[in-house]
């Protein structure tokens, strides 16, 4: 297996450099506003934002690789760990209400210093044997999970829009940046991590005892420069006193970032009850980003007992997720035209190929962990296809003002579902006896299968009714989720 994790990690990057070469080619530039180009005001804050925003990004992902393992290595039970995941999944859960508007009631700045000072308590909380400390490093987890997908874009858009008053048709340039190194910094993340576990055999902690420097570094930018780029704006920025003095604005701010909040949790409701394409569209993601929880809990114990590196196979499959994104970008450019409809069934296919494969690669007794790895790997090269095609279809389905409260509905059986799960096989864990990699989790991937086969007939059932809608296809009117 240590073989077969560097040569697939071979392998990948030199596909990953061969789509990108060829995505160039095929693809032509698109077109820069020359006022964008040869502003410095707005190329010194992109800098500025991406600086502290990659930092974050990078302390994220060093915890992908190892966590499972330093839950084993501390010789918790499989049924144990699942439910340390599930306290994160329900953490996430119950944090996205407050992470929405926090940033509101708080200020934006504040609200990303929060985001470093709790990851970096959730990173410590992992020194601790203790399962209820490693309970509360899962809520803190969550909690600074949901304030990474909104504190930071909050402080963004404010700035940008609000103070700086650039063009809203700028944004996509500075987020289109940011997922270009997203990849990047996932791969480079599980190098690192594997390095510092294995070939410096520092133990599976060491990942996350190195993200708190780099919340550290991250939380010092947001100090630092981010305060000094609000002292130059044109406004205040995050802490504008209003007319009425401080000792009445924070009451009247929180209540109205409640207010906020709920006005358009019901206007995402109301229209994901009364669009069938945006409850079809709804299902869809939450089948599959559910199946993709399950996914990184269980891909650790299937192959940790054969002795992979696992921060070089986490790398694999990074890299397969970003192979997906470039042939996404291949499949879509102007030579070949496919629909994202079409991109979006493929990849419904090929994650339920992989489990599929994965039903009988670990059956008792006949384990195959190199068909396995394959497997993995082509789920998250499905990943990478999926993501950006339901980021097009998010952007033509669902009406730009009342994306975000529908969203939240999205998320909700999403994460019900993988808690769902997560129970499920600790339960029937807990009832074989704790049999770690036995039919429990065989019939976990024969449980994603299904979900994979619901997920496709929805999509079709998508596209069958808006067979002629000009709005689900790349030549009809362009939205916002078309980058």
């Amino acid at each position: 297996m240590l073989v077969t994790a560097y040569l697939a990690m071979v392998v990948l990057l030199v596909l990953c450099v061969g789509l990108e070469l060829t995505a160039r080619r095929l693809t032509p530039p698109q077109p820069t506003p020359s006022a964008m180009g040869t502003n410095p005001a707005f190329r010194r804050f992109q800098t500025v934002f991406l600086r502290g925003y990659l930092l974050a990004l990078s302390a994220d992902w060093l915890q992908g690789p190892y966590l499972y393992k330093l839950y084993r290595h501390y010789s918790f039970l499989e049924s144990q760990i699942a439910i340390l995941y599930v306290v994160g999944l329900a953490s996430c859960v119950l944090f996205a209400p407050v992470a929405s508007w926090l940033p509101q009631v708080l200020g934006r700045r504040r609200t990303c210093l929060l985001f470093c000072v709790a990851y970096s308590a959730c990173c410590l909380t992992k020194l601790s044997r203790d399962y209820f400390v490693l309970i509360l490093g899962r809520v803190l987890g969550g909690l600074s999970t949901s304030l990474l997908s909104t504190a930071f874009q909050a402080w963004y858009m404010h700035r940008h829009v609000d103070v700086h008053d650039f063009p809203k048709e700028w944004i996509p340039s500075t987020f289109t940046k940011a997922a270009s190194w997203n990849h990047g910094l996932a791969m480079g993340a599980g190098l690192v991590a594997n390095m510092l576990a294995e070939w410096l055999h520092l133990g599976p902690v060491a990942p996350f005892l190195l993200a708190v420097p780099c919340l550290g570094a991250c939380g010092w930018v947001v100090l630092t420069d981010w305060g000094l780029e609000e002292k130059d704006g044109s406004l205040e920025g995050d802490n504008k006193k209003p007319l009425l003095g401080p000792s009445s604005s924070a009451p009247l701010a929180r209540a109205s970032a409640r207010a906020r909040f709920w006005r358009s949790c019901q206007e995402g409701l109301r229209c994901l009850l009364s669009d069938r394409r945006v409850m079809l569209l709804g299902g869809v993601q939450a089948l599959f980003e559910s199946v993709l929880y399950i996914f990184i809990f269980l891909w650790t114990p299937v192959l940790d007992p054969y002795g992979p590196p696992l921060g070089m196979v986490f790398s694999c499959l990074m890299a397969a997720s970003m192979a997906g994104s470039l042939l996404y970008r291949l499949a879509t450019s102007t030579r070949y035209r496919l629909q994202p409809g079409h991109l979006l069934c493929f990849s419904m296919l090929l994650a339920f190929f992989s489990f599929f494969m994965l039903i009988f690669s670990t059956a008792p007794g006949q384990p195959r962990p190199r068909e396995s790895l394959l497997a993995f790997l082509l789920l998250e090269l499905a990943s990478g296809l999926y993501f950006p095609a339901v980021s097009f279809l998010h952007g033509r389905v669902i009406p730009e003002e009342k994306r975000a409260g529908v969203l939240v509905w999205f998320r909700l059986p999403l994460h019900l579902l993988a808690c769902l799960g997560l129970l499920a096989l600790h339960r029937e864990v807990s009832g074989t006896g704790g049999g770690e990699g036995g039919s429990g989790t065989r019939h976990m991937f024969g449980g994603c299968a299904v979900l994979m086969l619901a997920a496709l007939l929805a999509v079709v059932s998508l596209f069958t009714l808006g067979r002629n809608d000009v709005d689900l296809r790349l030549d009809g009117p362009k939205g916002e989720g078309d980058n």
